[in-house]
């Protein structure tokens, strides 16, 4: 019933592996990314990265590459006070969530990428959300995401499909998702390619990829990859 979705980007693990799966079901797919005064804004670039070498080598799928779209919500970074957006440590606060978590960033995600996707005629947001092996996020919650399906659908007399293809996996599995989409190329280019980081430490090359390693991003990474790796 769907052909055209719309894939929020960042150039990371997860989000790869969404484009990954959104290239191997609908005819079209476009891509969207936010800067936001992230201080891992190196994925920015890396994003770019990763789009040309994903149409490089895998042209089955670079036929159904569409636009890609870099959006300004440096907004954001001025109204949150957290790890992603300040040079502060990582802590725990008070809350019981971590200083990574910046307050409103997927449901502005998401409503800007309904608005883009209302423009230009898509059908289906896919966004690498997860329960399963994350940091605890309210906003990545598979309820925060039916709840948003149903505001944007109804906001703006559109029916979207809001797709999260990595909500019930964790990181070992999402390498393999990404293993039984593209192969070992896809696994590569994702290790090679993709940033996870927090800290946006590219200097440092590890199994799983690049990055800081201690982070909690980078040990998210690294101990799926471990899992994924490990021999049977």
């Amino acid at each position: 019933m769907h052909s055209r979705a719309l894939v929020l980007f960042s150039g990371g693990q997860d989000s790869t592996t969404c484009l990954a799966l959104a290239l191997s079901k609908y005819d079209h797919v476009e891509t969207v990314a936010f800067d936001y005064g992230q201080r891992h804004h190196v994925e920015l670039q890396a994003r770019l990265q990763v789009l040309a070498h994903i149409k490089a080598q895998f042209p089955q799928w670079a036929g159904k590459m569409g636009e890609d779209h870099l959006l300004d919500l440096s907004v954001l970074g001025q109204v949150s006070e957290t790890s992603l957006t300040r040079d502060m440590a990582f802590k725990m606060e008070e809350s019981g969530l971590p200083n990574t978590f910046v307050p409103g960033r997927n449901l502005l995600f998401l409503t800007l990428a309904a608005a883009l996707a209302y423009r230009r005629n898509l059908e289906v947001i896919v966004t690498g959300v997860c329960e399963t092996d994350f940091s605890g996020y309210p906003d990545c919650r598979d309820d925060t995401m039916k709840a948003m399906q149903l505001a944007l659908s109804l906001g703006m007399d559109k029916r979207y499909l809001i797709e999260t293809p990595l909500m019930w996996i964790d990181k070992a599995q999402t390498w393999q998702l990404a293993h039984q989409l593209g192969g070992q190329a896809l696994v590569d280019l994702i290790v090679e390619d993709t940033h996870t980081c927090y800290l946006g430490d590219r200097s440092h090359r590890h199994a799983w990829g690049y990055g800081c390693g201690e982070c909690p991003a980078c040990v998210l990474r690294a101990r799926g990859f471990e899992r994924f790796a490990a021999p049977l």
